[in-house]
């Protein structure tokens, strides 16, 4: 990755964040994080779409692949990260790697999650 490449993820990353703060503020929650599930389900889509359009990564579409993909998203929702890498999973036919990242992420996300709000107590 070159120095261009990483000034688009930070420019990307950062309209990323103030999108999801939008969202956030949009959004009110109710018994169930609404922003944040649609903030989920909007990155992973977009995700999706990007990837399927700028895959495979290359000196052509590189600097799309960083403001978008890494940027974008990567500052929107880290979920759509989680959820490309278990479709790619899934892709090559790795249905047990799949199964093992979505079972381990979300567990381990939650204990940690969990811990980390213990300690703070």
């Amino acid at each position: 990755m070159n120095f261009t490449s990483l000034c688009l993820v930070a420019a990307g990353g950062a309209l990323g964040s103030v999108a999801r703060a939008l969202v956030a503020w949009a959004i009110p929650a109710g018994r169930l994080p609404w922003a944040t599930i649609a903030i989920n389900i909007a990155g992973s889509l977009l995700i999706g779409w990007l990837m399927g359009r700028l895959t495979p990564v290359s000196e052509h579409n590189l600097r799309e692949h960083s403001f978008w993909v890494v940027g974008i998203c990567g500052g929107f929702t880290t979920f759509s990260a989680f959820s490309w890498q278990t479709i790619e999973q899934l892709q090559k036919g790795n249905i047990g790697a799949a199964i093992a990242n979505v079972v381990l992420s979300v567990t381990a996300c939650l204990i940690a999650t969990w811990i980390g709000w213990r300690l703070a107590r």
